[in-house]
């Protein structure tokens, strides 16, 4: 048998986990039967961590230790557009890193991204863990498409501070088309719209004898559900603040409560016309308690996001323009992501591709169960499934001028290698230094600095007389490896490019050791859940054959004693259970059956006689 490999779809509002049983891919409810759980991360006044529907329940009242959409902060550099404007917007405190990440503060207490995003990923390994009755160590994670580099491998820590071996990281369209092709016997070309929580992917897709391979892809990592929700939020808070001069953004109570609540109506209007928005005592003003009361309708949510829609078809005009794919040649179009679920979203896609998406995969689940499959395919040696990603982001490096040259270009099919031949810029250059750079601009400053080498001893000589070869080369897994060599004298220097996540090797290894621990204390705390839920159900019979046996022992001495006793073995499992003793409560569990034991042989032969 293979070693088992769960599929995750770490979302930004929502994860799923899943596996491939019985050559079934399934998700895997949580413990509360819910096939999703919340991205959502928090820490209790009494320093305990709270991940899940857990942490969701509670974020009103610790909206300001609460984390929400970390996802659209992993891997991000602290000066970007996209962290500061989530600084705007989230109840919780981000700070800079000291490798220019980003970091959040909780109970004054630093974390890193990928530390909490790990904490949700542990919570799938656990959830998995839970339903196969055995340790899980293997997982594949799924990332939206146009994710760079830095931002794969703050997954990948992520995924090694939760205990877990990511042995391969997939794009989340990818995934959606895995499962949406696995078990059937089609050829056809495929769309998949992707808007989820944080993130918009959209993909073209060959599906044919158990390949798949994309053609094109493209996305925006800062689009998705969240802003949606915020348009709601400003219209709450605009209306609010017109009304009574204050803005319920600086209270991080009521934002939290503005934040549920948009959430919430933009999800009933899916189903219905309008959604009544009501907030009772949202905030005081000089004593007196304040509500807020709206009624918002499908048309004015349209209104409020009809620009971010038009954002999502933009980029699938360009990417199939850019691909020179013809709509008409698009035979299906799969959605995912729960803000596919919006009317509009869904009229407006219809109308762009000229035909009604597939209704057959689920929005929310489809992601993980393509996840799982292609954990499967990875560790079946009989797998006829194949797969064929792009990079989703040129690749090149920096020329005189300050100019980006790319060797690899976007929507290149992987694994690939391409090789450039340059000339010295300077008289008698002796030395070259390769900026290895990732991006779409021109301009090399404007692009991701992925890593950078210097080749020397280089012969003296005129300009433009000295050729260094330059090659990029992609693996299947993503890893790009960069080599320059001196054509006339055969001298080579390379690096792997390695992408990191703000954090360093000794951080890391600290998080694994603390995340191990973690999970011991939750095992612990599960075992002593059980005893003491067990302790409690013996208490409760024993207690309830008290009366019987007393009367039936009624003038015995032996009797009295035994009653004595019993009531001391209960005294000790309540005193174990309130000192949350797993070794007493255990002792107490074999007392206690044996007192119950008793007690019904005393009953029994009291019926008898």
């Amino acid at each position: 048998m293979s070693e088992r490999v769960i599929g995750i779809d770490l979302g930004t509002t929502n994860s799923c986990v899943a596996i491939v049983e019985n050559g079934t891919p399934v998700v895997i409810p949580n413990r509360g039967g819910y096939k999703t759980t919340p991205s959502m991360v928090a820490i209790a006044e009494n320093g305990k961590r709270l991940v899940g529907h857990i942490a969701k329940r509670q974020a009103i009242t610790n909206a300001e230790h609460t984390v929400y959409a970390a996802k659209r902060l992993i891997g991000r550099k602290w000066n970007s557009p996209p962290v500061r404007q989530a600084m705007e917007s989230v109840g919780y405190q981000i700070s800079e890193g000291p490798h220019d990440d980003v970091r959040i503060v909780l109970r004054n207490q630093t974390y890193s991204i990928p530390e909490i995003s790990a904490y949700v990923l542990q919570e799938m390994k656990l959830i998995a863990e839970e339903h196969l009755g055995g340790t899980v160590d293997k997982a594949v994670v799924t990332v939206p498409a146009y994710f760079n580099d830095g931002q794969r491998q703050a997954t990948k820590d992520a995924g090694r501070i939760a205990g877990l071996d990511v042995i391969r990281i997939i794009n989340e369209p990818t995934a959606a088309a895995l499962a949406y092709g696995f078990g059937k016997n089609i050829e056809r070309k495929v769309a998949v719209f992707d808007l989820g929580g944080g993130t918009f992917d959209i993909s073209i897709l060959e599906i044919g004898n158990g390949v798949f391979e994309v053609i094109s892809t493209a996305g925006d990592t800062f689009l998705g559900g969240e802003d949606f929700d915020k348009r709601i939020i400003d219209w709450l808070v605009f209306g609010f603040a017109k009304e009574h001069k204050i803005d319920l953004r600086r209270d991080k109570m009521a934002l939290q409560r503005l934040k549920d609540v948009a959430e919430k109506a933009k999800c009933e209007l899916s189903s219905a016309k309008e959604a009544e928005i009501n907030l009772p005592f949202i905030i005081s003003q000089g004593g007196e308690a304040l509500h807020l009361q709206r009624t918002l309708t499908r048309d004015k949510l349209e209104e409020l996001t009809a620009d971010l829609i038009e954002r999502c078809v933009n980029i699938c005009r360009k990417t199939l323009a850019e691909a020179d794919i013809e709509k008409a040649g698009i035979e299906d179009v799969i959605l995912v992501g729960g803000m596919t679920r919006m009317p509009k979203i869904q009229q407006s896609v219809a109308q762009f591709f000229g035909m009604e998406p597939c209704k057959g995969v689920h929005p929310d689940e489809v992601v993980a169960l393509g996840a799982s499959i292609q954990g499967s395919a990875l560790t079946e040696t009989d797998s006829e499934m194949l797969l064929l990603d792009v990079t989703p982001h040129s690749l090149g490096i920096m020329i005189v001028g300050g100019y980006f040259h790319r060797l690899i270009i976007q929507n290149t099919t992987v694994p690939t290698q391409a090789s450039h031949i340059f000339t010295t810029v300077k008289d008698n250059q002796t030395s070259v230094k390769i900026l290895v750079l990732q991006g779409e601009s021109d301009r090399a400053e404007e692009n991701e600095l992925l890593g950078e080498f210097i080749l020397t001893g280089l012969r003296r000589a005129p300009k433009s007389e000295v050729e260094v070869e330059v090659t990029f080369e992609i693996s299947a897994d993503g890893i790009v490896s960069v080599s320059a060599k001196d054509m006339e004298t055969g001298l080579k220097q390379a690096i792997t490019v390695t992408a990191t996540s703000g954090l360093t090797e000794d951080e890391i290894r600290r998080m694994v050791e603390e995340s191990k621990d973690y999970l011991l204390d939750q095992k612990a705390s599960e075992e002593f859940e059980k005893y003491k839920q067990n302790a409690e159900k013996l208490i409760d019979e024993i207690e309830s054959l008290f009366p019987r046996v007393e009367a039936a022992i009624a003038g015995s001495d032996f009797g009295q004693d035994a009653v004595k006793k019993a009531r001391s073995v209960i005294d000790r499992a309540r005193q174990g259970i309130q000192g949350r003793d797993q070794q007493a409560v255990g002792d107490s569990n074999e007392a206690l059956t044996r007192t119950l034991n008793m007690f019904k042989g005393v009953v029994a032969k009291t019926r008898v006689g």
